[in-house]
This record gives C-alpha cells, sequence and structure tokens, in this order.
C-alpha cells in the first residue's frame, strides 16, 4: 500500500451533550478483587479494622473471611463508572444516598451499572454542566451468591465536545434498589468477650457523645503514588494522570496540575478514622451526601475529623447501634504574605477543608461483645 496511513484520532468517554436521561450503561470490564488489591488498599488507607485484618476475627464474627472496608468497595465500583460518565469532567460534585448492602470477599467480582438521571447546562459557563447518575455494583453476577453490594447517585460537571451543542436536558426520579446491609447475627453461645482486645476498647456505641468532635492524630502525605494507585483501579480520568494535557491548557484544569483521584481522600479519611470511630463497626449503613470541597494534590498531607451528630436503637437488633456521623477531611497550605492568622493551624500555615461526608456507622454495642 503507497501514500501515508489512515489516521484514526480516538475520543474517548462522553461529553455533555452526549448525556440523555434515562440511558443505562452497562460498564464494561468489571473488576475481581484480588489479595494484591485488597491488600494495597487497605494498607494504603490506613485502616485498623480487623474485620479486614484479621481473618479468624471475621471469622468469629459470621463473615466468610477477610471484609473488603466500605471505601474499597466504592473504589472498585466507582472506578468502573469514570470511562463512560466522567473521563471528561472538570469536577466530581457531590455524592449521594451511597448505600451498602452485601459484604465483598478476596475472589467476588464486581460490575457496574449506571442510569443517567439529569443533564444541566452551566449558567455560568456555557462549555460546562452537571449530569447526575445512579449506579448499582452487584458482586458475582449469575452465581449463588450474587448480591447488591453498594448503589449510590452522584453529580459530576462536564465538559462540552461543541459548546454549542444543545443539550438532553432533563431530570428523572432514581430508582429503589434493594440494597441493606449484611449483618452478621449475635450468637449468645459465642465467646465475642475473647476477641475484644482486637479492636480498640473506647470505640463501642456507648463510648459516643453526640455534640463531640473527635481529631484524628494521623495524617498521610501523597506524593505520585496517586497515579498509581488511580491505575491499578483502572480509573482512566486523564486530570488524575495526563500532565501534558493539563500544561497544554492549563486555565482549564483546576490549580494547573494533575488532581488526586477523589477516591483516594475518600478512603484516607475512613481510614484515618478508623482506630477512634470504625474499629467497633460491623457495617457502613448510608452515606447521604459527601462533597470534595477543594482539590488534594502531590505534596498535601490529609488528615481528617469526625463529627458525632446523633446516637439512635438498630430497629431490629439489641447488640448494636446506628451512629449518625460526619466525617472532615482537611489538608494545611502554607499561608500567603499578608493572610490574617488562621487559629485552626500552625503559625505561618492555613487549614483548608477538602472532604465532608455524612456517614451513618452500624456499632457493636460494649454489653454485648466485650
Amino acid at each position: 500500500m503507497s501514500g501515508p496511513p489512515r489516521v484514526l484520532r480516538k475520543s474517548i468517554g462522553n461529553f455533555l451533550e452526549d448525556f440523555v436521561p434515562g440511558h443505562v450503561f452497562r460498564h464494561k470490564g468489571g473488576k475481581t478483587v484480588t489479595e494484591g488489591l485488597f491488600t494495597t488498599f487497605t494498607e494504603f488507607s490506613m485502616t485498623t479494622h480487623p474485620l479486614a485484618k484479621n481473618a479468624r476475627y471475621a471469622r468469629a464474627y459470621g463473615f466468610d473471611g477477610l471484609v473488603c472496608p466500605p471505601g474499597l468497595v466504592m473504589l472498585v465500583a466507582f472506578s468502573q463508572t469514570v470511562e463512560d460518565v466522567s473521563e471528561n469532567a472538570r469536577a466530581n460534585l457531590e455524592y449521594i444516598d451511597m448505600r451498602f448492602g452485601a459484604p465483598v470477599y478476596v475472589g467476588d467480582t464486581i460490575e457496574v451499572e449506571t442510569r443517567v438521571l439529569g443533564v444541566t447546562g452551566s449558567r455560568s459557563n456555557p462549555r460546562l454542566g452537571v449530569v447526575h447518575v445512579q449506579s448499582t455494583a452487584r458482586k458475582n453476577r449469575g452465581a449463588r451468591d450474587e448480591a447488591v453490594v453498594l448503589t449510590w447517585q452522584r453529580k459530576v460537571q462536564v465538559w462540552k465536545r461543541d459548546e454549542s451543542a444543545e443539550l438532553h436536558a432533563g431530570q428523572l426520579e432514581p430508582e429503589a434498589v434493594d440494597c441493606e446491609p449484611w449483618l452478621p447475627r449475635y450468637d449468645r453461645t459465642r465467646d465475642y468477650k475473647a476477641l475484644a482486645h482486637l479492636s480498640n476498647a473506647d470505640t463501642y456505641f456507648e463510648d459516643f457523645e453526640p455534640g463531640t468532635r473527635i481529631e484524628h492524630s494521623r495524617g498521610r502525605t501523597m506524593t505520585s503514588e496517586h497515579i498509581h494507585l488511580t491505575a491499578v483501579l483502572d480509573n482512566t480520568s486523564q486530570v488524575h494522570c495526563n500532565q501534558f494535557m493539563i500544561d497544554l491548557d492549563p486555565e482549564q484544569y483546576v490549580g494547573g496540575e494533575l488532581i488526586i483521584f477523589g477516591g483516594i481522600p475518600f478512603v484516607l479519611c475512613l481510614g484515618l478514622s478508623c482506630p477512634n470511630v470504625g474499629d467497633n463497626a460491623l457495617a457502613d449503613l448510608v452515606y447521604r451526601t459527601g462533597r470534595h470541597t477543594a482539590p488534594l494534590f502531590a505534596g498535601d498531607t490529609v488528615f481528617a475529623a469526625t463529627e458525632i451528630l446523633a446516637r439512635r436503637d438498630h430497629p431490629a437488633r439489641e447488640d448494636v447501634g446506628i451512629l449518625d456521623t460526619r466525617l472532615l477531611g482537611h489538608k494545611f497550605v502554607r499561608a500567603k504574605s499578608g493572610e490574617a492568622a488562621d487559629a485552626e493551624a500552625p503559625a505561618g500555615w492555613r487549614k483548608v477543608p477538602i472532604f465532608e461526608l455524612d456517614r451513618s456507622l452500624v456499632v457493636k454495642r460494649r454489653s454485648h461483645y466485650a
């Protein structure tokens, strides 16, 4: 064949004008939770929960083995939606009604579907708009243990391909998805107290007082490792890994540098809070709403705090209660010359909130387990 080769310039992912309310994406790929994936993200997030650390402990409580932390389940499921929903996004705006179902173990395969609920154009920027979607993740499709493991909504700010393109504007109601956390039954004959030393002694239901703010002591500095972690999850969004693209048009991208995938500060805040809040939880019930309030970049250090909002009885169980909390993530940046002192930061620094999440957990009662 003579002459130059035929050139195809592929465009991956959808832009704002491509979304149609009611359309369902059956995301390609799926992902099996391997031991390597489980270990990488459980250790990275600094979780201390013995259900994710100690197989003997997990089995004694009625689980099949080590239990994937809810943050890992979210990361695996969320990342599958990126190519279809947020490959061409500017920012993830909000998580809504994120509910957890069946436990996930090493060897389980997660597949996700997403329904478009709404499309809205921006009033201030004709190149942008917001897509509202509802996603549901199931494990082991077609097997006897097939089950819903997670369902959630999110709103994401997406670029238009053609500024003049007409949008498929509209809004649909979310579908009802049966997704309740699986809780192991309480067995009065089992010696749970013999295992109590494996979790923290001050994180039972009775230990939490509404109106309390817990400042978690640990922090985690992010480096360029975030690119590897994002790739391991098959998250292909270019704002997390393509610095050349950002350098070509830095004003289009927040901060003019790679933004760390929002799922990473999400799971880090969960992990950093674990020794003070989650060590004696049997499940995360629901994340009612969550949002990123500032981007995270390589070199930033993540810190977290938890506000205890309410404590209530479980409607069907005497051995556990429900704890309503607000998880807050922040970082510190150097103060600019002339900026007023920040009472919540060391001298010369400024505290920047980066994440917040309204989270409800099912927590063991000391009276039954310790």
